[in-house]
């Protein structure tokens, strides 16, 4: 289908629900924190409150957004939406080892980018622990004229694209439609980026001398895709003058940026073509039934319009119509529409072979926020709900580096006159806790899959603990309840707590499995 085709069924075919829930998702993204409340959505959105409402509530019971009284959040699950985009494109899994290993060797920050119009967005980040460091992340949207990505983009933009560029530009002279960025100081001069465009092309690579803001430098080096020898992707090695002045960055980093670029298309080069994994099954059940239970409050058309997103993945990268539609189990013509509202909002594009491709304009829904989330934050709202239901104080713990304590990192307490309290951060010794226990996989720990301790910390305590896993199967951490042992006894703690505890344990890993595909997380 041709592009200007697909432009005008876009507009005149539209998901309506689907393009407010998309400005939602927007709204909250650009949100301190990925949230935002219920009057302010409806403020910033235009929308009707009875409509946010209903959006909110289907995004929430989809597990894209959390709803806490009159506030709405991102939760976790909204990444597999990124995912699916960075799984189709391939390269943070090809390339991340490289960039990241380059980091190290270096001792700077390091990052990979690809072209998003007439900006770049980030779609891996090594960084560096330091006073000073970036606070970009993946995901993040940044015009391409105040980077040192953004002339290598630009050397192969077409004249449509410049004129898309200097529209933008005319338009947004602060650059307040990239809230990554500070703005462009007024009256600051401005520079010709046709000529570094030019001149990076000629030179094979480009350097940022304080464009973002001041103090900020990089070099950057185009990977280039093996098959067409356009750019696939721009690796960068970020710092600041207090370590380096640009002339020195290029100096004395540039060889060694050029000699991991070229690792990494060796890597392009011998990959092998990805094997297809399973699509998401029963998507178009799971909203069918969501809708008869809950009826109008539930949008279905918004759900399954992004259910339609996850259709794409590794070996995926570009799917027809019917490939859509048989991934999700909607029917051509709701598939049909919801490709076509994608492709209005900007997150979906025509491809070669009548089929359709991710945009990196997809990490726009709720991934950069997301990127840098830890563990406890994912914990901590089922932590929540788990000591409502059973009425009793829930922890999140991870092991100390010397291996002898544990350290608590995430707590819910029961609103008992009596019950265990600690503090995030408090520190016990790790074999007479239940949390202890499991984090050291001691042999009958492991096979049992739990851990109860009985009055050996503390005379009156009694606690039981699950393990935390991550995609890989380590134990990366370990809930617990614990309560006074003459509420329960041990026999009623399996009962009835280990079940609800390896609920929430199944449920934090869920979401820590979607958000550490790509991204690190850390667990403290």
């Amino acid at each position: 289908m041709p592009a200007h085709t697909t432009h005008d069924a876009a507009r005149d075919e539209a998901v309506a629900p689907l393009l407010r829930g998309i400005a939602v998702l927007g709204r909250l993204t650009g949100a301190d924190g990925g949230t935002l409340s219920l009057s302010a959505l409806e403020r910033t959105t235009g929308l009707a409150r009875s409509t946010v409402d209903r959006l909110t509530a289907t995004l929430a019971r989809m597990g894209y957004v959390r709803l806490d009284g009159r506030d709405v959040a991102l939760a976790p699950r909204l990444m597999e939406l990124g995912n699916a985009y960075l799984a189709a494109l391939r390269l943070p899994a090809l390339l991340s080892a490289r960039a990241d290993g380059l980091a190290d060797e270096l001792d700077e920050s390091v990052s990979l980018a690809v072209g998003d119009r007439d900006g770049i967005r980030f779609i891996h980040q090594a960084t560096r622990r330091r006073a000073m460091s970036l606070s970009f992340r993946i995901g993040d949207l940044l015009p391409a004229e105040r980077t040192a990505p953004g002339p290598l983009f630009a050397a192969e933009w077409t004249a449509s694209d410049w004129h898309r560029w200097r529209e933008r530009r005319a338009a947004d002279p602060g650059d307040h439609s990239f809230p990554a960025v500070p703005p462009r100081e007024p009256g600051a001069p401005g520079e010709d980026f046709a000529r570094r465009a030019a001149k990076a092309a000629a030179d094979g690579w480009a350097l940022d001398d304080q464009l973002i803001e001041p103090g900020l430098v990089a070099v950057s080096v185009p990977v280039r895709d093996p098959g067409t020898g356009r750019v696939a992707c721009v690796a960068s090695v970020v710092s600041h003058t207090s370590r380096h002045t640009a002339p020195d960055l290029r100096a004395a980093l540039l060889p060694r940026l050029r000699a991991a670029v070229t690792a990494m298309e060796d890597d392009l080069r011998a990959a092998p073509a990805p094997e297809p994994g399973p699509p998401p099954a029963g998507l178009a059940l799971w909203t069918g039934a969501s809708k008869q239970e809950l009826g109008r409050e539930f949008v279905e058309s918004l759900a399954r319009g992004l259910t339609v997103l996850t259709a794409f993945g590794e070996g995926r990268s570009a799917l027809t119509l019917t490939q859509v539609a048989q991934a999700t189990g909607l029917a051509r013509a709701t598939a049909r529409r919801a490709l076509l509202t994608h492709a209005r909002a900007g997150l979906v594009a025509p491809a070669a072979g009548h089929t359709f491709t991710l945009t990196p304009r997809v990490l726009s829904l709720g991934f950069p926020p997301l990127s840098r989330t830890s563990l406890p934050e994912i914990a901590q709202p089922h932590l929540t709900a788990l000591a409502e239901r059973v009425h009793e104080s829930a922890s999140l713990a991870v092991l100390s580096d010397s291996g002898e304590e544990i350290q608590y990192t995430a707590r819910a307490s029961a609103a008992r006159v009596l019950s265990a309290r600690v503090t995030v951060g408090t520190r016990l010794p790790a074999r007479a806790t239940a949390l202890g226990r499991v984090l050291l996989a001691l042999p009958e720990v492991r096979a049992r899959g739990y851990a109860l301790v009985d009055e050996e910390l503390e005379a009156g305590l009694r606690a039981i603990a699950v393990p935390v896993r991550d995609r890989t199967g380590r134990v990366v951490a370990a809930l617990n309840v614990a309560l006074h042992a003459a509420r329960r006894t041990a026999d009623d703690c399996v009962a009835q707590i280990l079940p609800e505890l390896r609920h929430t344990a199944d449920l934090v890993e869920t979401e820590l499995r979607v958000a550490g595909r790509f991204c690190r997380v850390a667990v403290v």
